[in-house]
């Protein structure tokens, strides 16, 4: 008997959700009896799948795949199944991995880029560490999208009016959500740090225990499906928009990452404690590339209006021992858990791309020998922006950066850019009631 089907049955599972990841982070594939699937070797999806857009369309450039619009072969990682604890029966959900018919994986699966940086490491004879926070708003239900969200009512029967950074009863008004969201994230070891309330109006942040990077991607993936059925279940919404609200702090994924060698030593520390020159290179390589990997870290139009001046948000590369105004922050800590904060990327982005993106700017940076800036003591919101404005800037700079296609893989470039500017030329389309209310009459 198999891992998985031992699982089914310890479980008593009768319906399995068979899940990938696609480009934009979304849960895509199909949902079967749990007999149907211990029966068949792989489940079968269109290789097409990976190029669709998060409006569901599908880009005009259809390099990265073949013409015959060929089926890929999907099979479930024994080590990615979790009970699905909201479902009314007995259900498993299995995270998978994609192949071609020959055996060979799809390279520009997000799950599979991942696996493939830390391959890179492991020819090194080193093992990354990661830690994950993630940024959310709870919201009211918003039915017509032409309105602004607000934020929902808590137990007193009143919405924030105001910023609760770190309020224990701003938290306290969602208990009976967040009940749920800590019961269900328990039953899929979804291993949450901490929870605290952030700078915006019913804006929360969980902090994952630092890890593996294939698991604690597969843990906020499947977090992002947990908070928004949490959520539902409330008469709320969960969103994950790197900017849901204007005049509130947008919502981030800060990746806190270390590197181990072959004896579980921080190859960031020496024996005596202070910083390696592989520490610094690694965060040199981090502030040469992340410009260009920024369409990984802000992947949507909407990602862009969150990197302001002074609203919580890093505008550029700088660095800083305990700067939270920085775009890599080096926390307080001793000289085994020394790490490099990246807090460049959004809640929004992908999280298998986005740590694999952080760890492949960090290990070019290891294998060139760079060496960083000056660390910054003061703000470095007063310091000139140096990260990209704009998805298509962003994009541009991707294609043109031969180190990182050369580790990401050129085929997952080759349709990721492909599906983001399809994304982006599908946003042109929309005129915005900020373009009628001041243009209409006055140009």
């Amino acid at each position: 008997m198999s891992k998985l089907q031992q699982f089914f049955k310890e479980h008593g599972i009768s319906e399995v959700e068979a899940l990938i990841p696609d480009m934009a982070g979304v849960a895509r594939g199909k949902i079967m009896p749990a007999q149907k699937f211990a029966e068949e070797e792989g489940m079968r999806l269109p290789e097409s799948v990976f190029l669709q857009t998060v409006t569901g369309e599908y880009p005009a450039d259809e390099r990265a795949i073949n013409p015959s619009e060929i089926d890929i072969v999907l099979k479930g990682d024994a080590n990615a199944v979790h009970v699905v604890p909201w479902a009314a029966e007995p259900t498993a959900q299995v995270i998978h991995d994609a192949f071609y018919g020959d055996g060979k994986p799809v390279t520009m699966a997000p799950r599979y880029v991942l696996q493939s940086i830390l391959r890179l490491y492991e020819q090194q004879g080193w093992k990354p560490v990661v830690a994950p926070e993630l940024e959310f708003y709870l919201v009211e239900p918003n039915i017509d999208a032409d309105y602004p969200l607000k934020p929902p009512v808590g137990r007193s029967g009143r919405p924030e009016i105001g910023r609760q950074a770190y309020s224990i009863a701003a938290v306290n008004e969602f208990d009976p959500l967040f009940d749920d969201i800590y019961a269900f994230c328990e039953a899929q070891d979804i291993e949450i740090d901490t929870l605290i309330h952030e700078d915006g109006a019913a804006q929360m942040e969980i902090n994952l225990l630092h890890g593996d990077a294939v698991s604690l991607a597969d843990q906020v993936f499947l977090f992002k499906r947990t908070a928004r059925e949490a959520a539902l279940r409330h008469k709320m919404y969960a969103t994950f928009m790197a900017k849901p609200m204007a005049r509130e702090p947008g919502s981030a994924m800060h990746i806190h990452q270390s590197v181990l060698d072959s004896k579980g030593k921080n190859i960031f520390s020496d024996i005596e404690g202070s910083p390696t020159q592989l520490f610094f290179a690694h965060i040199a390589g981090l502030q040469k590339y992340l410009p260009a990997a920024m369409s990984i870290f802000a992947p949507n139009v909407n990602s862009y209006r969150r990197i302001t001046r002074h609203l919580a948000a890093p505008i550029n590369t700088q660095w800083g021992y305990d700067n939270r105004t920085a775009g890599l922050r080096v926390p307080m800590a001793g000289p085994e858990s020394r790490r490099v904060e990246n807090r460049v990327g959004g809640a929004d982005a992908n999280a298998y791309l986005a740590i694999a993106a952080s760890l492949a700017c960090g290990y070019l940076g290891m294998m060139e020998g760079l060496k960083p800036t000056e660390a910054v003591s003061g703000s470095a919101y007063d310091l000139p922006f140096s990260l990209p404005r704009s998805l298509e800037e962003s994009l541009r700079l991707l294609r043109e950066c031969e180190p990182l296609i050369d580790l990401l893989g050129e085929r997952f470039v080759l349709a990721y850019t492909a599906v983001k500017e399809s994304e982006y030329e599908t946003f042109l389309r929309v005129i915005s009631s900020w373009e009628r209310e001041h243009l209409l009459l006055n140009v």
